[in-house]
């Protein structure tokens, strides 16, 4: 697929990128590739493939799940000008 430097800019302004003009045909160019590369996986035929969670079928090593710090909350609002319940107190803002 190959993109025009028309849709470069558009896609630039959709993202709120700035591209300079000297340089949209070279991204033109690198975002073709890449969308050339996605048709190409696009094709590959994955019927009866399982899907994984991790390419390689890794099982993450989880911490236990332990309170490490102390509890500082009164710490922390002691300095607060209003707290009320453990909760700090702030102005309304909204009507």
């Amino acid at each position: 697929m190959s993109l025009s430097a028309e849709q470069v800019r558009q896609v630039a302004h959709l993202a709120r990128l700035e591209i300079q003009p000297e340089q949209v045909e070279h991204y033109a160019g690198q975002l073709s590739r890449i969308l050339d590369v996605v048709g190409q996986l696009a094709q590959a035929n994955t019927e009866g493939v399982t899907p994984m969670a991790h390419p390689l079928a890794m099982v993450q090593r989880l911490r236990p799940d332990v309170v490490t710090e102390p509890d500082r909350r009164a710490d922390y609002q002691a300095h607060a000008p209003s707290v009320q319940d453990g909760l700090f107190l702030v102005p309304k803002v909204i009507e």
